[in-house]
């Protein structure tokens, strides 16, 4: 309002000046006898002075209110257009737009975008950083666990292990005898138990070796740690990275199931290329379990089956109580089409 009646004063102290400027051109000199008409001649009583000052007076009123009206428009618009530049289909808009409003518009728009996408892009780098400190920390944290169980509760079981083989070396009534025997399993069992958490918490890689050489290493290094006996087969097969380090994995997984779970003292791995398709089995004589009931390894096999839906291949786990437990996951071979001359 204030901005209106300022508008509507200036204009008419304006036009007064012109109007001034127009009669001095034309009556001369601002004398009493040259312009003495002025206020002497009338319309309807009303001097011609002032019928001239009323009309410039509604001049101004309708050229400022002319003039308000205009901005408020424009400024409504451009409103508009500002509010809609955070839409995803704002470009389409400008195109309806003309003259210097467009570029102005197309330019703000492209700035926009370009910050849009700026700080799309940061906030994707920071969680994947942040992802990736995550899985740095953790996998720390179990490197650190795993030190610390091995240096401390393995190498104590390991040693009651030894002290109950020699008890019950030492001459013990049947009662005796039959009680350390009890004893010494539990331990072994217990050995058992504590080296598959390691393998959990510590796993293997392949660190630039092969399937086939990564599996050997691994069932080597568990023959000198348990009871029971690991037969294997295993062939060089041309895999892709991510596929051998899956199926490694899986192995990983199915081994340390057998430790915890089986009590097994028969496992037979493969490793073997049959009919265009990469076979890895686990199989062991252990206890089995009832899949639709047991869920004392539900954790690990839904990493297996995870693990092989990564890779697009096709998984079996097949266990009966009492018989022992098969895990077999076959992998596609690409086969490579024959060359035309």
């Amino acid at each position: 309002m204030i901005a209106f009646i300022s508008r509507m004063f200036t204009l008419f102290i304006t036009f007064s000046i012109m109007l001034f400027m127009l009669l001095l051109s034309i009556l001369g000199e601002p004398i009493e006898e040259n312009w003495r008409f002025l206020w002497d001649a009338t319309s309807n009583q009303v001097p011609i002075i002032a019928i001239m000052l009323t009309l410039l007076l509604a001049l101004s009123f309708v050229i400022s209110t002319w003039m308000g009206i205009s901005l408020i428009l424009k400024e409504n618009k451009t409103t508009r257009f500002v509010k809609k530049i955070a839409e995803p289909n704002f470009s389409e808009s400008i195109k309806k737009t003309s003259g210097p409003l467009k570029k102005a518009l197309r330019d703000a728009n492209d700035l926009i975008e370009t910050q849009r996408a700026s700080l799309q892009r940061l906030a994707t780098e920071k969680v994947q950083t942040n992802d990736a400190i995550v899985q740095e920390r953790l996998l720390a944290e179990r490197q650190r666990l795993a030190r610390e169980l091995h240096d401390s509760v393995s190498q104590q079981l390991f040693a009651a292990s030894m002290l109950l083989s020699a008890l019950t070396e030492q001459e013990q009534d049947a009662q005796s005898q039959k009680r350390l025997g009890q004893v010494e399993k539990v331990v072994q069992q217990a050995q058992l138990e504590m080296r598959a958490l390691l393998l959990h918490l510590r796993p293997v890689a392949l660190h630039n070796k092969t399937l086939a050489e990564g599996l050997e290493d691994l069932i080597l290094e568990l023959q000198e740690k348990v009871y029971f006996n690991i037969d294997y087969q295993i062939e060089e097969i041309a895999l892709s990275k991510t596929e051998e380090d899956h199926l490694f994995r899986i192995a990983q997984e199915a081994l340390s199931n057998t430790l915890r779970h089986a009590k097994a003292n028969e496992v037979e791995l493969l490793l073997i290329a049959r009919d265009q398709l990469a076979i890895l089995r686990i199989q062991d004589n252990g206890l089995g379990f009832d899949i639709d009931e047991d869920k004392t390894s539900s954790y690990g096999l839904r990493n297996i089956a995870e693990r092989a839906v990564e890779i697009g291949c096709t998984y079996k786990i097949v266990s009966v109580p009492n018989e022992g437990t098969i895990v077999e996951v076959k992998v596609p071979l690409i086969r490579e089409e024959p060359k035309n001359d």
